[in-house]
């Protein structure tokens, strides 16, 4: 019997859950005294065979990061810099769900989840990034996966999260190298022989626009590379570093999707594709200088990517724009690039206004100040939308829209999966505070209604993934920053759902005939 004290004790609102199932500690909570508003929501809201999971990647979950054989990735490296991550955090430990990936599945499982998009670590298959194999990084995916499959949960395997081998970035600095096509693709070959009887969902990179630019332009990201210009790197050209970073990611992700359909899609019957961050960029106003700007933007973030892929050539702005400092594809890249992709992951949180901006008196060249495009938060006063604990991540559900059905329209409709959608909590809300997390339950439903719209208004849309399954770290925040539907308790480990994770569970219930 729930009293009223408890219902209005925050502290004690775990008394006032029944308990579902146990696993091994990690308890999964069903919420008696809460209202789960889908907004008409259902799996009967989409076509059939549409696919709802969740995401985490290896970095950010996994932990064991100098364990079992693995070999340290740039972000191993970059960690360890002073000051860099939120309170010093590193991923050594991570979540632990090298150990735990049993009670997390089951969690997928009860919630009724149809999969799982997970990376895995290169260099925990490689160590070196080429050469030895390291087994026991292979056995754990095998783990993984078969334990997916038992419990029902279809497998979306991400072959690189960031996360390049140290080992790589030593011997001829990663991804500035064009030794890193073969590298990459005969480390994807290995995962597609290894795996691909079982894994029939694959992606080659995740985010590289976030890779390039992050890495290359501003250093915030690892390997933290830039003009000095621009921040406290040691090394970097912000000018032509993130163009040819990104040129190799393309070639890399051409090569292993042309190995695939070469030696092994026929027999295994999967498909490959692509992760593509975007943010859709809206004018300021209307003007027809806003609108260029904003077109711009879109060009340099998404178009720098997908454009190739489609159409075997960067968007026009770009090559205009940035000149001599772009690489060049040749006929026989253009043949193994064009085309690479069976369908495209869009990763899409946020929407942002631009502008026509200022004349600008500084002569430092860099990939941001190629777009020559304003960012604004507000319109006359009014905010886009509210802002999570991220400081880039407005709550912006119609952008979600915008964004597909510009894939739809500019780039022929191609299958797409919403790969990523989610928000964050501060990392230090109490795990009551934690559970009871409505704002983020109304953020899906109300992006997930205009991904509905969307398909409804003939978008290609196969499925969706709520980023993220678990609290996990952070990235640059470390573990100040809470993306999951399952509260982590960063000291214990233990997992308790949140509100958000008994909505998708309502939502995705299956009608009993």
């Amino acid at each position: 019997m729930r009293t009223p004290l408890c219902m209005l004790l925050g502290f004690l609102m775990i008394q006032c859950f029944a308990h579902a199932a146990e696993h091994n500690g990690a308890s999964v909570l069903e919420p008696e005294s809460v209202k789960l508003d889908t907004g008409g929501l259902s799996r009967a809201s989409f076509r059939k065979g549409f696919v709802f999971g969740t995401a985490t990647s290896a970095y950010q979950v996994e932990g064991m990061a100098n364990k079992e054989g693995r070999g340290p990735s740039i972000w191993d490296a970059f960690v360890k810099i002073p000051g860099i991550i939120a309170n010093n955090g590193t991923a050594d430990v991570a979540v632990d769900q090298y150990h735990r990936y049993k009670d997390d599945i089951d969690l997928m499982a009860s919630l009724n989840f149809d999969a799982y998009r997970f990376s895995i670590s290169w260099s925990r298959i490689f160590p070196n990034g080429t050469g030895n194999v390291n087994w026991k990084g292979v056995a754990y995916y095998n783990r993984l996966i078969n334990y997916l499959l038992k419990r029902g949960i279809t497998p979306y395997a991400n072959l690189y999260h960031y996360d390049l081998p140290l080992a790589l970035e030593k011997k001829y600095l990663g991804l500035l190298s064009d030794k890193v096509v073969k590298d990459f693709a005969d480390y994807a070959d290995f995962c597609f022989k290894t795996f691909g009887d079982r894994v029939k969902n694959w992606m080659t990179f995740n985010e590289p626009r976030v890779i390039a630019a992050l890495g290359y332009d501003n250093g915030f990201h690892a390997p933290g590379r830039c003009s000095k210009a621009f921040g406290n790197c040691t090394a970097g050209n912000s000018a032509t570093e993130p163009y040819i970073a990104a040129h190799h990611l393309i070639l890399s992700h051409g090569a292993a999707v042309q190995r695939y359909r070469e030696k092994y899609q026929k027999i295994q019957k999967g498909r490959i594709g692509i992760l593509l961050d975007f943010v859709w960029y809206e004018p300021l106003t209307r003007s027809k200088a806003d609108n260029l700007a904003a077109q711009r933007a879109r060009d340099f973030h998404v178009g720098w990517f997908i454009h190739p892929i489609v159409y075997g050539e960067y968007p026009k702005t770009v090559q205009e724009i940035v000149g001599d400092r772009l690489p060049k594809f040749t006929k026989e890249e253009v043949k193994m690039v064009k085309g690479s992709m069976d369908y495209v992951g869009i990763n899409q949180y946020t929407t942002y206004y631009m502008y026509h901006p200022k004349p600008s008196k500084s002569n430092v060249l860099g990939y941001q100040q190629d777009w020559n495009a304003g960012f604004a938060f507000a319109r006359k006063g009014v905010p886009i939308g509210p802002r999570a604990y991220s400081y880039w991540l407005y709550q912006v559900p119609w952008g979600l829209y915008k964004a597909v059905m510009y894939i739809k329209e500019h780039y022929g409709n191609p299958p797409v999966i919403l790969s990523e959608n989610g928000m964050d909590d501060p990392g230090n809300v109490t795990l009551a505070e934690g559970l009871r997390d409505t704002t983020r339950a109304n953020f899906y439903r109300s992006y997930i209604t205009q991904l509905k719209k969307a398909a409804d208004d003939g978008a290609n849309v196969m499925g969706y993934f709520a980023w993220s399954l678990l609290d996990n770290f952070e990235w640059r925040l470390g573990y100040t920053s809470r993306f999951g539907i399952v509260y982590v308790d960063f000291k214990t480990l233990k997992r308790y759902p949140k509100m958000s994770a008994y909505w998708f569970k309502k939502l995705l219930t299956r009608n009993k005939h």
